[in-house]
């Protein structure tokens, strides 16, 4: 028989792609009986930070991008009237919440609009995703919720859902905390990460189809997220990786860093082509070529069948002018790279990123040689920086000449080594949760203060392609100041007209981009 899971999905309009692990835990439910649906509030107009419905969106960035294009709109109706319509035609057995951190509190606003819901019929309520891995006390601590999974879900909901329709006690699921009517809480182990090469298709057949549709370099692509590795092996300071590696190293003995198999990865992709008609591909791995030499091949002599344009992500140290030759040869179409800071001692530091700046200017003249766009991706407002040292970053991005640099304030999440430093330099308390739409940086540094870099941040672009005589105005265009704003968009308007990249000719469909009604900017990490 089954029971019935609804999966609710916070997240706002031009924020993350469609959750790969919700399609992951819906395929492997509905193998063994079970009935899932989602509810996702990423078409919703919903009241969580500046620009979460995507309308007022003003980023120099990133190319604009026209999601009316394919037909993709805000829904007209209410969120809340629909979310009781729905529970009330399922009527599940489960309630799962898979949560980012700076989604958190939107998960919760759609859960309390379930309250009553939920205490009428006793409908226990799991939590899961980064954020409840790494900061479980805080995820329990909301009453509506009932269980936070710690680490990987997958072998944990499938036991869950088994002892749900077998109507037997749940309290010692692996990878669970269970709190009981009481709030005691029973913090069960974490099992050895699962086998990658063992997880069946994704179900995407559980999405609308417009989540299907994603912005790449000012045109929209029916994309999917692909997964070719999980984990990462590299050990950067603003990144989850680390501490993800820690925690099964310490609880497991286990590597968390896995590879899925190429002929695997040929199989899914040959899947989502066919069967789902996808345009685009989207391989999601923090470092792409974290490939060995014969596994690179691989992939490189399976992708030529697939024959789709795809982007990849991974770090300048990765590269050579022979990799980017051969992933060019089958499809590679746009690459993005994690630069971070411009600054090698303070990148080395506080980030943990060693390289040296001549090595990343080097290795970035290889996909420009070969014309392959790329962006460049830029943090600022991290504890201990400096506008000078910010300038650093501006530099380094001047002498890369990407297509696309992008720049974006330090979010200190739960379950990154910046976090923890950030909270021990006073800056931040445990309990405070992070988001990304805010519109102000979340850290406020006495060095560095908030409407410093924000100033920063809007004038990034400018200064990185605007000649140095030009830079006294832009220093004033930081200023939010009737003068500042007034220079800022005599400066943005020239920016447009002379540097702003031309939206990519568009290899699978004859969609053209429109000037009205533009819902936002993307690039490739959008």
């Amino acid at each position: 028989m089954g029971i019935k899971v609804l999966f609710i999905y916070p997240n706002t309009f031009g924020m993350n792609m469609l959750p790969p692990a919700i399609a992951l835990f819906s395929s492997l439910l509905k193998e063994r009986g079970h009935k899932v649906e989602i509810f996702d509030t990423t078409y919703y107009s919903m009241d969580h930070g500046i620009d979460s419905d995507g309308s007022k969106m003003e980023n120099l960035n990133v190319m604009p991008f026209d999601m009316g294009s394919r037909g993709i709109r805000l829904k007209n109706s209410d969120w809340k009237v629909d979310l009781d319509n729905h529970i009330k035609k399922f009527n599940p057995d489960l309630l799962a919440i898979s949560s980012t951190e700076d989604m958190w509190e939107l998960g919760m606003k759609v859960l309390e609009e379930l309250k009553e819901y939920k205490l009428k019929n006793d409908i226990p309520v799991v939590a899961g995703g980064v954020f409840c891995t790494f900061a479980p006390d805080i995820c329990i601590s909301y009453p509506l919720v009932d269980m936070v999974c710690v680490g990987e879900g997958e072998q944990a909901i499938v036991d869950l859902c088994e002892k749900i329709e077998k109507g037997e006690d749940f309290k010692n699921v692996t990878n669970l905390w269970v709190k009981d009517k009481e709030g005691t809480i029973t913090k069960n182990t974490i099992i050895k990460p699962v086998d990658v090469n063992k997880s069946p298709n994704l179900d995407l057949s559980l999405f609308e189809e417009n989540r299907l549709y994603r912005p790449m370099a000012g045109k929209i692509y029916k994309m999917v997220p692909v997964e070719t590795h999980r984990g990462c092996p590299f050990t950067c300071s603003f990144c989850n990786s680390p501490d993800q590696n820690r925690l099964y190293k310490n609880e497991t003995g286990s590597s968390f860093f896995r590879k899925k198999r190429i002929d695997l990865v040929y199989e899914e992709l040959k899947y989502f082509k066919e069967e789902i008609g996808v345009e685009y591909n989207y391989f999601w791995a923090d470092t792409f070529l974290a490939y060995n030499a014969n596994e690179f091949d691989e992939f490189c002599e399976m992708y030529k069948e697939i024959n789709l344009p795809f982007w990849m992500q991974t770090r300048p140290e990765t590269v050579t002018e022979e990799k980017i030759k051969k992933l060019q040869k089958v499809g590679l179409h746009r690459m993005a790279f994690g630069l971070e800071h411009g600054n090698e001692e303070f990148r080395k530091k506080i980030l943990d990123r060693r390289w040296k700046n001549k090595d990343i200017i080097n290795a970035c003249k290889i996909p420009k040689k070969l014309g392959v766009p790329f962006s460049v991706n830029n943090i600022t407002g991290f504890p201990k920086e400096t506008r000078e040292l910010a300038f650093d970053t501006i530099e380094i991005n001047r002498e890369i000449d990407a297509n696309n640099q992008n720049i974006y304030s330090f979010v200190p999440f739960h379950g990154t080594p910046l976090r923890k430093l950030t909270e021990s330099l006073g800056l931040i308390s445990h309990k405070t949760i992070t988001k990304c739409l805010t519109d102000k940086p979340q850290v406020v540094l006495p060095e560095y203060p908030p409407e410093v870099i924000e100033g920063i941040k809007r004038t990034f672009v400018l200064y990185v392609k605007f000649p140095k005589s030009r830079w006294k105005d832009i220093g004033r265009a930081e200023k939010f100041t009737k003068e500042g704003n007034k220079i800022y968009i005599e400066l943005k308007k020239e920016f447009l007209d002379k540097y702003m990249p031309k939206a990519d000719a568009d290899p699978t469909s004859d969609v053209t981009m429109t000037n009205d009604d533009k819902r936002g900017y993307s690039d490739e990490m959008v």
